[in-house]
C-alpha cells in the first residue's frame, strides 16, 4: 500500500517554504537542455546511419531514444509552467520548438494542462487534462453499454497501448477542447503541424519512408507511452484524493492527490524528476532539476505519498472512486463490496 506518511504542515503552509526553490538558473537550464537534446539528436543520427546496416538496429536505437523524448517533454512542460527560463519570451519559443519534437502544440497543451492543475481532484470539474475516473455511484447509474465502455476505456491495453499513439499522433493535430476558444490555439496546433510536416517531408525526400516508419514513429510512440504511464500513476493510486463542492481544496488535492513515484536514478534523470509529483503539483513553478533539493531538505515531503514501481503496476487495476472509503477500487472489489459488475 502506498505510504502516506502525514506531513507536519498543511498543504497551504508548504507554499511559502517551496517558494524558495522557484527561481530557475539560466546556466543550469541551458545545461539540462544541452544534455537532453545532444544525445537525442546523436541517437537519431546513429539510427539513420544504421538503416544501411540493419533496420532492426535502427529500431532499437529509436526505442531507446523514446526515453530522451520524455525528458524533452519535461523541459517543454517546465516552459509551460514558467519554470525553466527567466526570460518568458525565450521560454515560450523554446516550448514551441520542443513541441514539434514531442508532437504537442505548446499553447494548446499549456492551457489544458493549467486546467488540470487548477481542477485536479475535483469531482465537479473533470474531463480535461485527466484520466476519466467514475465514482461507484456514477458507474452504478450507467447503462450496460456505458459500463462496458468505461471498462474498455480503463483497460490497461487500451490506456497504455492505444491511447498514447492516438493522443500524440492524432488528437494533438487539432486544439481539442479549445476549438472555440480563440485563434491562438488554432495557430499553435496548425503551426506545429506545418513545421512537423516540413520535417517529415525532408526526411522522406532524403531517406524515403523508412526513417519515418523505423525511427520517427517508434521514438514518438515509446515517448508517448512512457509519458501516459507516468501521468497515470502520478494520480491514479489507491489513496489518491477526490472530493467535490465545498470539500474540495486546491492545495490539499495537489499534495494528497499526487504520488511520489520512487524510480531508480537513471529513470529519475530520464523522466526529469517528474515522479516527485506531489511537490510539483503543490508548487508548479519549481524547475524540475530543483525538485530533488526539496525532498532532500524536507523529510516530511520525501516520505509522503511514496509509490514504488511494484505498487504502481498494481495501481493499473484500480478504476472506481469509492467516496465512502476514500480510495480507488478495482472492478473486482466493487463487485464484491457493492454487487455491481
Amino acid at each position: 500500500m502506498l505510504d502516506q506518511t502525514p506531513t507536519a504542515r498543511s498543504a497551504r503552509e508548504w507554499l511559502s517554504i517551496l517558494a524558495r526553490y522557484r527561481e530557475p538558473s539560466t546556466p543550469r537550464s541551458l545545461f539540462e537542455l544541452a544534455v537532453t537534446l545532444i544525445p537525442f539528436f546523436a541517437i537519431w543520427a546513429l539510427a539513420w546511419m544504421a538503416l544501411s546496416v540493419s533496420p532492426w538496429l535502427s529500431l532499437v536505437l529509436a526505442l531507446i531514444n523514446g526515453a530522451f523524448l520524455v525528458r524533452i517533454f519535461i523541459i517543454q512542460h517546465d516552459c509551460g509552467h514558467g519554470a525553466f527560463l527567466a526570460n518568458r519570451k525565450a521560454q515560450d519559443w523554446l516550448g514551441r520548438s520542443l513541441g514539434v519534437l514531442t508532437l504537442t502544440p505548446y499553447a494548446v497543451w499549456r492551457r489544458t494542462h493549467s486546467i488540470h492543475h487548477a481542477h485536479h481532484g475535483n469531482l465537479d470539474q473533470r474531463g480535461m487534462g485527466d484520466v476519466m475516473t467514475l465514482t461507484i455511484d456514477e458507474y452504478r447509474g450507467r447503462s450496460a453499454f456505458g459500463r462496458f465502455s468505461y471498462r474498455l476505456y480503463r483497460h490497461p491495453f487500451f490506456l497504455f497501448a492505444m491511447v498514447p499513439s492516438y493522443l500524440f499522433i492524432l488528437q494533438n493535430r487539432l486544439p481539442v477542447g479549445l476549438m472555440s476558444s480563440g485563434w491562438r490555439y488554432w495557430a499553435s496546433a496548425m503551426g506545429t503541424n506545418a513545421v512537423l510536416a516540413a520535417i517529415l517531408g525532408v526526411m522522406i525526400w532524403f531517406g524515403g519512408l523508412m526513417p519515418v516508419l523505423v525511427i520517427f514513429l517508434p521514438t514518438s510512440v515509446v515517448g508517448a507511452t512512457i509519458g501516459v504511464w507516468l501521468f497515470y500513476v502520478q494520480h491514479q493510486f489507491e489513496e489518491t484524493h477526490w472530493s467535490k463542492g465545498e470539500h474540495w481544496q486546491l492545495h490539499d488535492a495537489a499534495l494528497d492527490g499526487s504520488s511520489h513515484y520512487i524510480l531508480p536514478q537513471p529513470l529519475k534523470w530520464l523522466s526529469g524528476n517528474i515522479g516527485i509529483h506531489h511537490v510539483h503539483h503543490l508548487y508548479s513553478r519549481i524547475p524540475f532539476y530543483r525538485l530533488p533539493d526539496v525532498i532532500r531538505d524536507h523529510r516530511e515531503l520525501a516520505e509522503a505519498q511514496r509509490l514504488t514501481m511494484r505498487e504502481s503496476f498494481a495501481a493499473a487495476r484500480l478504476h472506481l472512486w469509492d467516496d465512502a472509503q476514500r480510495r480507488l477500487l478495482s472492478f473486482a472489489e466493487a463487485r464484491a463490496r457493492y454487487g455491481i459488475a
